[in-house]
């Protein structure tokens, strides 16, 4: 193999680097044996605060939602588990009606008729849906509009996929000066997509009425970045004029993991389904007449023709994809709505708790489904620190970190796995702060 390569020695492939970056030897530990390997590897995850152990009220983006037990037993069946990206229809009809079935959900969720199968997080959903309004206009319109409370890694993901594009990203530039009204005053014929996210990043649920017939005066597309499990008692953006709806489909029987894997949805109008990124599964018969399920409209990512690709999908996806549809199934439509409005009644009933706390105040100057923004009487990071030392709890995200405005605010997030003596918990801790 070395002679193949044109060298002698292994550290031949090794002589551009620099020797005094170089490791001279690893530095390795002893060998252990398998026992002791394990009562490591047991310390070191026993090393970890999660949600599981310590109540959690962190969410950001990321949500500690009940995963049914069917979830994992279905989705560890080896037929899902081991199933590569299913180009052969022949013997991938399970795999691609379950593909077919989520999508169907997606659509249904958000009131569109297109979905795909799908993305890799909720962030790289938005990015593709500002590919999709370029591709849409054919390169003439080049000015995209972001809301300032979108997710703030999600518009730092946007801007990642498109720098080198020629690309004018505005809207986020004044946080706290922008709001609707302002957001819509930036619309013009040059600009391509305005994102708005629903519920917001503070968790605020933004009036989007006419905010469509703003959008389309101008010729540019709309994209809504949703939670899903919040559609399960909301109004769906495809009801209030949205051309994209995009997110993160983590609260959909996929655990939080530590950041992912985790799954991007992305739905849309039917007229623009040749400019959709992703796999897309479509419904046929065959020459006997039988139904049958394949993959359609795209060309497949890894061939001959990967230039003409709209974007690459791992296998991995097809799992989370598969993990969200028998979630959706299992709960139904009444299931979902009843973890909506659990989410929602106990966020508001811990926002009433800290309301009354001397000190702490809830920003309440739009409705919020089950994040709030709080005022604090100190840095988040102490009163995190201090909650987590004497009670054990997981606080919330610190906006100061994204939002100069917001220092010394959290961002609470409540789920349906939070406990009233959760939150009475919480509440007590909070008012030893004070």
């Amino acid at each position: 193999m070395l002679a193949a390569c044109g060298v002698e020695t292994i550290e031949d492939f090794f002589s551009l680097i620099p020797e005094q970056h170089r490791f001279p030897s690893l530095d390795l530990p002893e060998p252990l044996s398998e026992m002791e390997v394990l009562r490591e590897l047991q310390e070191l995850a026993e090393s970890n605060a999660e949600a599981s152990h310590n109540p959690c009220f962190l969410g950001a983006g990321a949500y500690n939602h009940h995963v049914p037990a069917l979830v994992n037993h279905m989705l560890l069946r080896g037929e899902f588990l081991t199933a590569y990206t299913p180009y052969q229809p022949e013997v991938s009809q399970g795999t691609l009606q379950t593909l077919f079935e989520y999508q169907s959900m997606i659509c249904a969720l958000t009131s569109m008729e297109v979905a795909n199968a799908s993305h890799y997080d909720g962030a790289t959903s938005t990015a593709e849906a500002v590919i999709m309004a370029i591709n849409q206009f054919r390169g003439r319109r080049t000015k995209i509009v972001l809301s300032p409370k979108l997710h703030p890694q999600y518009r730092q993901v946007v801007r990642t996929y498109t720098q080198g594009m020629g690309l004018s990203i505005i809207g986020d530039d004044d946080p706290k000066a922008a709001n609707l009204d302002d957001i819509i005053m930036r619309l013009d014929d040059q600009t391509a997509l305005l994102i708005m996210q629903y519920p917001n990043f503070l968790g605020e649920l933004e009036d989007m009425e006419g905010l469509q017939n703003a959008v389309h005066d101008v010729g540019a597309l709309l994209c809504i970045v949703a939670n899903p499990i919040a559609l399960g008692m909301l109004k769906p953006p495809g009801e209030y004029g949205a051309d994209i709806v995009v997110g993160e489909g983590q609260p959909l029987g996929i655990p939080m993991s530590y950041g992912g894997p985790h799954l991007g949805f992305f739905a849309t109008r039917e007229k623009y389904v040749r400019k959709m990124a992703g796999r897309l599964v479509g419904e046929t018969v065959d020459t006997n007449g039988k139904r049958g399920y394949v993959l359609t409209l795209s060309p497949r990512e890894q061939h001959i023709r990967r230039d003409k690709a709209t974007s690459n999908i791992c296998t991995n996806q097809g799992l989370m994809v598969t993990a969200a549809a028998i979630y959706l199934s299992v709960l139904g439509k009444q299931g979902l709505r009843k973890v909506a409005e659990l989410c929602y009644q106990k966020a508001h009933y811990a926002a009433n708790c800290i309301d009354k706390l001397p000190g702490f105040s809830v920003m309440r100057t739009m409705p919020f489904f089950h994040e709030f923004a709080l005022r604090c009487p100190a840095p988040v990071a102490e009163i995190n620190a201090a909650i987590f030392d004497n009670y054990g709890l997981i606080g919330g995200y610190d906006l100061g970190q994204d939002y100069d405005h917001l220092e010394n605010h959290m961002l609470i997030a409540v789920t349906e796995m939070i406990t009233k003596e959760d939150i009475d918990c919480l509440a007590e801790a909070l008012g030893e702060i004070t």
